[in-house]
């Protein structure tokens, strides 16, 4: 078998096992076993426990991050881009349950350098996010008036408040992938689209 198989096959069951039962708990065994190999050959091929995480965490996040992309098109209207965006996030997580939590709790709560590498994965789509807000601001009228500071906070948050969704729907019978897009864009957008209209909620104002 070609390498490039076997190690996909090691990696799929390093995902699922680690997804499962937490980086600490998971042992080599278990996966080799899951993949169909021996255990030396899993260390053969990738070195260690840690680095085997980190090759699931970067593989992972790969996925994640090019789904997301591949999801958006350029010449939507801006809402559209959005929904699009979080549509094809809330499905990539939904679809790949052990993927979310090796990135989103076992990846971060374990320390260097595992976190480092979920942070990779979380700049990128921030990035990504805070470009569909800004185009989305200059293409509005009052929109061109939301600092730089104002776009990159809204990224922030909104990749926050869907990657804490995300763990909640995966874990909440019932809530599809569309539900929880849907819900985070009536949050989003309905604010978004306040601002962009040079309409700002000021504490003074009540």
């Amino acid at each position: 078998m070609p390498r490039a198989i076997r190690e996909r096959q090691m990696l799929d069951a390093a995902v699922q096992t680690f997804g499962q039962r937490g980086y600490r708990a998971a042992s080599m065994d278990e996966i080799a076993e899951l993949a169909g190999v021996s255990k030396p050959l899993v260390y053969l091929y990738l070195n260690s426990k840690e680095d085997l995480f980190t090759a699931c965490i970067r593989r992972e996040s790969a996925a994640l991050v090019a789904a997301v992309r591949a999801a958006v098109d350029p010449g939507l209207p801006p809402d559209r881009q959005l929904w699009e965006g979080l549509a094809a996030f809330f499905l990539h997580t939904a679809e790949h349950p052990d993927a979310w939590a090796v990135l989103h709790r076992q990846a971060r709560t374990h320390g260097e350098p595992f976190a480092a590498e979920a942070a990779v994965m979380r700049d990128e789509i921030v990035a990504f996010v805070t470009g569909l807000i800004g185009d989305a601001a200059r293409g509005t009228q009052g929109g061109g008036e939301l600092a730089g500071k104002d776009v990159a906070g809204l990224a922030q948050a909104l990749v926050g408040a869907a990657e804490s969704l995300a763990g909640w729907a995966n874990d909440t019978s019932g809530v599809s992938a569309r539900d929880a897009a849907a819900t985070l864009m009536n949050f989003a957008w309905e604010g978004l689209g306040n601002l962009m209209k040079g309409e700002r909620w000021s504490p003074s104002a009540r």
